[in-house]
């Protein structure tokens, strides 16, 4: 696993080990985001050169930045699991195309960093999610090819600020874009192989209280769908991400709706790729 994170000021990138991480990006000039070593198709390298090294920064000595700092673009899909389809209680069907809307790299943090809530709304909620890093670009990418183009995975807590995305008649935008208001990570799980993300668990918990679960088959939206679709309207280049859905049970959904407050702790987790854990401070 492929890690990007910060130590006394200074940014890495490297591999995550038992108790630490192995530095790898001084060894490398020529690539100086993680983006970069995708770009170059050089994850491989970038393993193989980590291989029985000692570890550069033992736990504690560092802090985590999101996987890849420095995408062209964040694209988020929408209503993405059956139950979540149903929350909107509008009679609807799944619709055929897709729900899509643009975060900025800025409004993530990085795993065991804390979540950011604004002083301007105390709305701040959770939304568990698998994300999706491409490896390979691609415009009009054919579905039956396109899980050819992932580079890895990790997680995203596309954390919300609720009354924002209510602002006007059509937007989530500002709800979506705080500064620190939600997370990706911890890791870059090379991908190796479809069965990573076929039939995959994933689960939220807040403060140890399971809050969403549900599995990958169920998606309305597969991933290769999501790459394919996308592709067709822009081009997709190594190192975007694609936040690929999240399941019902967000704290706007209980009745009254429960919010993320400073002191909780929020764990995205799902199978084979790991755990993104986050606390929540006032700003």
């Amino acid at each position: 696993m492929f890690a990007t994170f910060r130590s006394s000021g200074e940014q890495f990138y490297g591999v995550v080990a038992e108790g630490g991480m192995i530095a790898l990006s001084p060894e490398f000039p020529q690539w100086k985001t993680l983006k970069n070593v995708i770009e170059a198709g050089e994850l491989r390298t970038l393993a193989k050169a980590g291989h029985g090294r000692p570890i550069t920064h033992p736990d504690g000595s560092f802090t985590y930045e999101i996987p890849v700092p420095d995408p062209e673009k964040i694209i988020c899909v929408g209503v993405n699991f059956p139950d979540r389809n149903a929350e909107y209680k509008d009679g609807q069907e799944a619709p055929p195309n897709m729900s899509l809307f643009v975060r900025f790299a800025r409004s993530f943090v990085g795993h065991g960093v804390p979540l950011i809530r604004p002083p301007e709304s105390p709305q701040l909620d959770y939304e568990g999610e698998i994300a999706i890093v491409i490896g390979t670009g691609g415009r009009r990418i054919p579905e039956e090819d396109a899980l050819s183009h992932i580079a890895g995975l990790t997680l995203c807590n596309e954390g919300t600020i609720r009354d924002w995305v209510r602002h006007a008649k059509f937007n989530v935008t500002q709800g979506k874009n705080w500064d620190g208001s939600g997370a990706i990570g911890p890791s870059l799980v090379p991908f190796t192989a479809p069965a990573q993300l076929a039939d995959v668990g994933l689960e939220t918990r807040v403060n140890g209280d399971l809050r969403q679960q549900d599995r990958t088959s169920r998606m309305l939206f597969p991933i290769a769908r999501q790459i394919a679709y996308i592709s067709t309207f822009t081009t997709l280049v190594p190192g975007d991400i694609i936040v690929t859905g999240t399941p019902t049970g967000a704290g706007a959904r209980f009745d009254p709706p429960v919010w993320l407050k400073p002191g909780d702790v929020i764990e995205v987790s799902a199978e084979g790729i790991g755990t993104l854990r986050n606390g929540v401070v006032d700003e």
